[in-house]
C-alpha cells in the first residue's frame, strides 16, 4: 500500500500562512515559502510515502497571465525544490510527486484548450523536473486534459500518474461512475490501460464515489489483463454546485474525521485501490489515521 498526503490549501490555512483566492495555495509560496515546507514535512511524518508539490495554483486562472509569465518559471522551481527538501530531510523514504493541475480551473472541463494548456504546462514541468520523482496530472475533469498532461510528462522520463475527478454533485451518484465531463470511468480506464500510465487514481471528489469508480476501473484493467494500479484521494467537501468550486472555499464535512475517513478507505481498498491518501480538507491528522491503519492491515495479511 502507497500512502500520499493530504490537501495543502487547508494545512496552509491551519498552520497561518497567507491564503486567499484568487491565489489560492500559491499565496504562500510567493509570500511565506517556509509554510510550504513545514506542511511537506508534517505530512512525511505522518507516514505519507508520496508528498506533493504545490504548484496547483501555479497557472494564469490563480495567479493572473502576467505573473505567471514574469514568475511561473521560478515558482515552479521553488515549489520543487520545498518538496524535495522535505522529502529528503524525512527519516524514511519519501518520493516527490509534481503536481499538473487543470489549467483553467477546477472541474471545468468546458474551458481545456489543448494548446493554450500545452504552453502552461510545460513551464511547470521545466521547474519541477528536477525535484520530482514521478509527475501526477491530477484533478482532470476530461481525458482531454488526461491525454495533454501525458503527452507533455512521458517524454521526461519519469513515471505518470493520471488522477480524474468525479461527478458527485447532488443527484450525481449514479451508475455508471463518470467524470466530470460525463465520460465513462469505464472508458478512462480503457485509455489509461492503452496509454501505459503508470497509475490511475481518482480525486477531489466525495468518498461515497470513489469504490464504484475503483471497481470499475479494476473489471476493466481486469478485462484486458492489465496490471495499472488504482489510487483514492477524496476530499472533504459538503455538496456543493461544481460551479462555485474556483470561487468559494467551500464548507467541509463535519463527520470526515480521521477514523471515518479510515473506514472509506477499507472500501477503497476493498474495491481494488493501493494508492490511498486525500485531498481537500484531508489533513495530516487524517494521513497520520490512514498510514497507521492501512499497513497495520498490512502487517496482518
Amino acid at each position: 500500500m502507497i500512502i500520499i498526503d493530504g490537501g495543502m490549501s487547508r494545512e496552509l490555512q491551519r498552520v497561518g500562512a497567507p491564503f486567499r483566492q484568487p491565489e489560492w495555495s500559491a499565496l504562500a509560496l510567493m509570500q511565506s515559502p517556509q509554510h510550504v515546507k513545514q506542511v511537506h514535512t508534517e505530512f512525511a511524518a505522518a507516514g505519507a510515502d508520496v508528498i506533493t508539490t504545490n504548484s496547483y495554483a501555479l497557472v494564469p486562472f490563480h495567479i493572473g497571465q502576467a505573473r505567471f509569465e514574469a514568475e511561473g518559471a521560478a515558482l515552479a522551481t521553488l515549489a520543487g525544490q520545498l518538496a524535495r527538501q522535505a522529502a529528503d530531510a524525512s527519516p524514511t523514504p519519501t518520493l516527490v510527486a509534481g503536481s499538473l493541475p487543470p489549467i483553467f480551473g477546477s472541474y471545468r472541463p468546458d474551458l481545456f484548450n489543448p494548446d493554450r494548456a500545452a504552453d502552461y504546462l510545460a513551464v511547470l514541468i521545466a521547474g519541477l523536473r528536477p525535484s520530482v520523482d514521478l509527475w501526477l496530472g491530477e484533478t482532470l475533469s476530461s481525458l482531454a486534459e488526461a491525454r495533454t498532461v501525458l503527452d507533455l510528462a512521458k517524454p521526461n522520463g519519469k513515471p505518470v500518474w493520471i488522477s480524474f475527478t468525479l461527478m458527485d454533485e447532488s443527484g450525481a451518484l449514479q451508475y455508471p461512475p463518470r467524470l466530470r465531463s460525463g465520460e465513462t470511468v469505464a472508458a478512462a480506464a480503457s485509455w489509461a490501460a492503452e496509454a501505459n500510465i503508470n497509475a490511475i487514481l481518482f480525486n477531489c471528489s466525495q468518498p461515497e464515489v470513489m469504490a464504484p469508480a475503483v471497481a470499475t476501473a479494476r473489471q476493466t484493467f481486469l478485462a484486458s489483463g492489465c496490471t495499472t494500479p488504482i489510487g483514492v484521494y477524496a476530499n472533504a467537501f459538503q455538496a456543493h454546485n461544481a460551479e462555485k468550486a474556483n470561487v468559494d472555499l467551500t464548507a467541509l464535512r463535519p463527520d470526515l474525521d480521521p477514523a471515518s475517513y479510515c473506514a472509506w478507505a477499507d472500501r477503497w481498498v476493498a474495491a481494488g485501490a493501493t494508492i490511498i491518501g486525500g485531498c481537500c480538507g484531508i489533513g495530516v491528522d487524517h494521513i497520520r489515521a490512514l498510514s497507521r491503519h492501512v499497513k497495520k492491515k498490512d502487517l496482518l495479511f
